[in-house]
């Protein structure tokens, strides 16, 4: 637990609830306990005085800064690793969009007619096929 490193600078700690407890406040001469502590998800510690003492001279009393409150950061973060396509996979792609061009080539050569639709989903096969192409860096 994060809160550890300040719970076990304090006087007459005792736990009021899940991740939570109350304890004397090293800032000011306390006889009862005022300063509440909570921590949130491993993630970060509260910090409260309810006699008026701020967060940093509470942790300042009790010798701590406040990355004390907070869990270590990774010092450098890497790009998660793109995985690959699985050749077969984009090959099953490619052939569909060539099947495309191929239909429409065929009804062009035999006197037919394009309709929109069929226009536009032949402009989608050659888009495809061009970001293949730039994905692949032969673009």
């Amino acid at each position: 637990m994060i809160a550890d490193a300040l719970l076990s600078r304090l006087d007459g700690c005792r736990r009021t609830g899940v991740n939570r407890w109350i304890a004397k406040c090293p800032a000011h001469d306390d006889r009862h306990p005022s300063l509440s502590i909570r921590e949130l998800d491993r993630e970060k510690v509260l910090v409260k005085c309810w006699s008026g003492c701020s967060a940093a001279n509470v942790l300042a009393a009790a010798g701590l800064e406040f990355s004390a409150l907070y869990p270590p950061r990774l010092t450098h973060r890497t790009k998660p690793e793109r995985k690959s396509w699985p050749a077969a996979d984009i090959l099953r792609c490619v052939e569909q969009e060539i099947l495309i061009g191929a239909v429409a080539t065929l009804t062009l050569a035999n006197g037919g007619v394009l309709s929109d639709g069929d226009r536009a989903r032949l402009l989608v096969a050659s888009e495809r096929l061009t970001a293949a192409v730039m994905e692949a860096g032969y673009a």
